[in-house]
């Protein structure tokens, strides 16, 4: 069975010319000295993380970011040489696999340090990035004194190897923040002592998209682009400061699968929470909440048909949902939930409005049941059905 086939009328478009253009952008943006580690964590936000990983590398990015060690080895299976750090916390037990698959991990702990020494086999050795919470009080090292102090406790194992130190920043994403000002001091310092000290690792990192894109002098070795490589802003409070344009990268699709006309006063989906006012044309359209196509969509969701918006009706149901037509189309007409067509435009920050949410999470969230079509060079250059590889 072949894995980049599939067999639904709803795909995922991945544009990857313009990751390309946006990791070209960031790179003309930074100071020469500063790298650029490319997030590719939760599947590549959605868009693919193998795919996205070779062209942002291709692009000048010198490195990878994960979350998990499962992506990490996911991406090592897949052929991917490049240095990645797994930016999360694994289980010191996991250590030996993870000096087997050659990625950093992300140390907080000083008890993790002897248990990871202890899993670790003779002659092998693993790199670690210290993380210190300045601010965003979720993990890290909560002052100088335990950075100091872990960094000492890490000298005593010649198998674990300290290559960096970062931290993440929680409001970068805001124009005027005291909070990010803070964290940013609080980091300098820190990394300043640690020099003088001489403790400090060759690679220190703060910088999320937001802080590179608004503050990019401030970053020291390396840029982590994550959202921003995808094309979407960090925040829209942002978006007028913006230093160049994002191309977003994704794009949704379907098609028309059944058309019909009902009468004034009919209802549709469940709950009838929809009721015709007049004779009207109703499209079905093979995508729910199961892809990832959230419930919370509608009302207020809608879809370019043949060059028109057309709004989605009623509650979007697991596996479909419905639009008003403004005349009878054609089933089989091709039908854009994300993206532009015919001079019309919806984005994921449409999307995220009207969920309540960021748009971080919308391609997040299109499940792995939606197959990813990736464009390059202006032509298809390979399709993705999770689903159908095995």
């Amino acid at each position: 069975m072949n894995g980049g086939q599939f067999y639904r009328d709803t795909w995922a478009e991945v544009d990857l010319d313009r990751i390309k253009e946006n990791i070209t952008s960031f790179i003309r943006h930074l100071p020469a000295e500063t790298g650029i580690m490319a997030i590719v964590k939760a599947n590549g936000y959605g868009h693919g993380a193998l795919q996205t990983a070779r062209v942002a590398l291709a692009a000048g990015a010198g490195q990878l970011g994960v979350a998990t060690l499962d992506e990490a080895i996911a991406l090592r299976r897949q052929g991917m040489g490049a240095p990645i750090l797994i930016m999360n916390r694994i289980r010191p037990e996991y250590a030996n696999l993870a000096a087997k698959m050659d990625v950093a991990v992300t140390v907080f702990h000083k008890e993790w340090l002897q248990e990871a020494d202890e899993a670790l086999e003779e002659g092998s050795s693993l790199t670690i990035h210290i993380k210190t919470d300045t601010g965003m009080g979720r993990v890290g090292t909560r002052s100088l004194a335990d950075t100091i102090d872990l960094l000492q406790e890490a000298q005593n194992y010649s198998r674990l190897k300290v290559e960096g130190l970062f931290t993440h920043f929680a409001t970068a994403d805001e124009l005027h923040s005291e909070l990010f000002q803070h964290q940013l001091t609080n980091f300098k310092e820190i990394v300043s002592e640690l020099k003088e000290q001489k403790l400090c690792p060759p690679v220190v990192h703060c910088g999320n998209s937001a802080a590179s894109l608004m503050a990019p002098g401030d970053l020291f070795n390396v840029a982590r682009i994550g959202i921003s490589m995808y094309g979407l802003t960090p925040s829209n409070e942002i978006l007028p400061a913006l230093p160049f344009a994002l191309k977003p990268a994704f794009s949704l699709h379907t098609r028309l699968i059944h058309v019909k006309k009902i009468k004034r006063g009919d209802t549709v989906s469940y709950g009838a929470t929809y009721t015709a006012e007049a004779d009207e044309w109703i499209g079905t359209l093979p995508i729910g909440y199961a892809d990832g196509w959230m419930r919370r969509f509608s009302p207020g969701a809608e879809a370019i048909v043949n060059n028109e918006k057309v709004p989605i009706v009623g509650r979007i149901c697991m596996d479909q949902c419905m639009v008003r037509l403004p005349y009878e189309m054609e089933v089989g007409s091709l039908v854009t939930l994300v993206g532009e067509k015919g001079g019309h435009s919806i984005t994921m920050d449409d999307l995220a409005r009207l969920a309540g949410t960021i748009n971080y999470e919308i391609p997040c969230l299109i499940s792995s049941r939606v197959p990813r079509v990736f464009k390059e060079n202006g032509r298809i250059s390979e399709n993705m059905n999770v689903i159908l590889n095995f």
